[in-house]
Parts: structure tokens; sequence; C-alpha cells
């Protein structure tokens, strides 16, 4: 990484020795756009929160978005708050060319809310009782 590229890195949010230092990956989601449908992600979401307390969300290039809608989800229906963005840029090797290449990158932190397991026990509640109209 040239000196320019390395500080455009450290501004966006940090060099990758500093990404590499997580002190919990057990909370970490990485996001592709294309392997799985966005609701697998939300529920993914959803148990790490339930079990750690929050989820770090993390995409590369195309999967940006995928990675901004779930975190808006989970927002908007009062399940988590914002509690990081992180954004930088990556070099990946491209062995079909021979040389490498920028990604840019996303990463998102999101905490409980407050009222996250009374929304959870609802949601739950509300699924139960579908599945018994649906048998009636």
């Amino acid at each position: 990484m040239s000196g320019e590229n390395a500080a455009a890195a450290v501004q966006a949010g940090g060099n990758a020795q500093q990404q590499q230092q997580k002190p919990d990956a057990g909370n970490l989601i990485q996001v592709s756009s294309s392997k799985k449908p966005l609701f697998f992600y939300v529920n993914l979401a959803k148990k790490y929160m339930q079990q750690h307390g929050d989820v770090e969300l993390s995409a590369l290039g195309l999967a940006i978005s995928t990675v901004v809608t779930i975190a808006e989800i989970l927002k908007n229906n009062g399940l988590a708050v914002e509690k990081k963005i992180r954004t930088s840029t990556v070099e990946i090797g491209d062995e079909t060319r021979g040389r490498s290449i920028q990604k840019a990158k996303i990463e998102i932190l999101l905490g409980k809310t407050d009222n996250f397991d009374e929304l959870m026990v609802a949601s739950a509640g509300e699924a139960h009782v579908g599945d018994g109209e649906e048998q009636a």
C-alpha cells in the first residue's frame, strides 16, 4: 500500500492491523451480496445480539448496500442502535489478473436497544399466534 493510500485507509477507519484486533469474533457477520437472502442476515444478527449484546456487520464492495439495509431494518424495528461505523479500503489479490485490486469495506457495530428482549418476546408470541391461525 502506498503512503497516500495508507493515510486514506487510516482516515477512513484504520489500517488492516487495527481492524484484525477484535475483542470478540463471535459476533461478526461477514455479509455477501449474493450468497444468502437478506432476512437470513437480519435473523442471524438478532440471534447474535441475544447472545453477545451486540453484532458487527462487515462487507466488501457490492455487499455494502446489503449491510446498510440490514442495519436499517434492525434500527427501524427498534431492535438495534448504531455504536460505530468504520469504512476503509482493502487490497485483495486478483489471481486471474495477477495483481491486487482495491475494494471498499464497511463495518457497522450495532448494540441492543433497552427494549430488545421485550420486542423479541413479542415477535415470538406473534409467530406462535400466526401458527395457530393457519392450523384452524
